[in-house]
């Protein structure tokens, strides 16, 4: 099968199209066939090993998996002894961070991971594109205890972690103020934001309004520098660990000292996950973002896109041709 391969870590440079064996699922495991997958910063982290704590997971050398892509959406071609959740031609999608592998024209990946059938609807390219920024958002969604009523701050909503993250928050009720570029508050608008503060035209940090939770999504801002933004008992997100690693030690000492903390909550996605998101698609109450699609055999050209931080949504690699019925 196609595949694209990386033997170590760097640039999207090392990325090469290869053909390499086709895997046979073993027990509790199913076979899929991949239509489409994305391109992310996660994908992006693994192939650089950045930050270096990477290596820890990925292989200290070079990469132990040498297939990336962790999002993807497909077809079950076969399934291992005692799968019983899934069946042969179900439609699918799902995330792996574990052994990636989305990358390729096929993929095993184990019956109890975050997989699900595709939600009624959707095509391909969306599936595929519905969970990595979103679980990311979630996460910190969730350890920041957003509920009705509450006022949110979300820098970076354009992103695929922001840009799910506004339509979340909205769907819980809270009053959300977006951050973003000139060229996009349409598109923010449109996702569900009560208010637009465009970052090129005025400092999103001078405002006279204040927040139960600032959630960076963009990880290019600081608690220093958003704490004048919180209420008493507010809560500073970031996707990032920012300068020096400050975020994780922020979140140790500041419950301990003042009235306003960093949250840094580690992200983990489980198959409740992927069906909670699979029913707000459903329900017409998510959409992913897809800024471009690229093939299979330009996926170095989708990194170095991505790598830019100008992408908007998501970015989806079209590994197999669909009628996305």
């Amino acid at each position: 099968m196609k595949a694209i391969v990386y033997t170590r870590y760097g640039p999207p440079g090392v990325l090469h199209l290869a053909e390499v064996a086709k895997p046979a699922p073993r027990d509790g495991e199913v076979l899929v066939k991949i239509y489409a997958a994305t391109v992310n910063r996660t994908d992006c982290g693994f192939l650089r090993a950045a930050p270096p704590i990477v290596r820890l997971f990925s292989g200290l050398i070079k990469p132990k998996n040498t297939v990336l892509g962790n999002e993807f959406a497909g077809q079950i071609e076969a399934v291992g002894k005692g799968v019983t959740s899934f069946r042969v031609a179900d439609r699918v999608f799902g995330f792996n961070d574990v052994t990636f592998g989305a990358h390729a024209e096929y993929m095993v990946i184990p019956e109890e991971a975050p997989l699900a059938t595709m939600p009624e609807g959707s095509t391909y390219e969306e599936a595929a594109a519905s969970l990595e920024g979103s679980h990311y958002a979630l996460c910190d969604i969730r350890a920041a205890h957003i509920q009705e009523g509450n006022t949110v701050l979300i820098y970076g909503a354009t992103g695929a972690i922001g840009s799910a993250a506004v339509q979340i928050v909205k769907n819980l009720g809270a009053h959300v103020t977006a951050v973003c570029g000139t060229k996009n508050l349409a598109l923010v608008r449109s996702l569900g934001a009560d208010k637009v503060v465009d970052y090129e035209m005025q400092d999103f940090t001078v405002d006279d309004q204040t927040y139960d939770v600032v959630f960076d999504a963009v990880g290019k801002s600081s608690f220093a520098r958003c704490k004048p933004l919180l209420k008493p008992g507010g809560i500073y997100l970031s996707t990032d660990l920012g300068y020096m690693a400050q975020n994780p030690f922020l979140a140790l000492i500041t419950p301990l000292f003042g009235k306003k903390k960093v949250l840094f909550p580690l992200p983990k996605i489980s198959k409740k996950d992927v069906i909670f998101f699979k029913q707000l698609l459903e329900a017409g109450k998510f959409k992913p973002v897809i800024d471009r699609c690229y093939p299979l055999e330009q996926v170095a050209d989708a990194f170095r896109y991505v790598e830019t931080g100008q992408k908007v949504g998501n970015v989806v690699i079209e590994v197999a041709h669909s009628n996305n019925v």
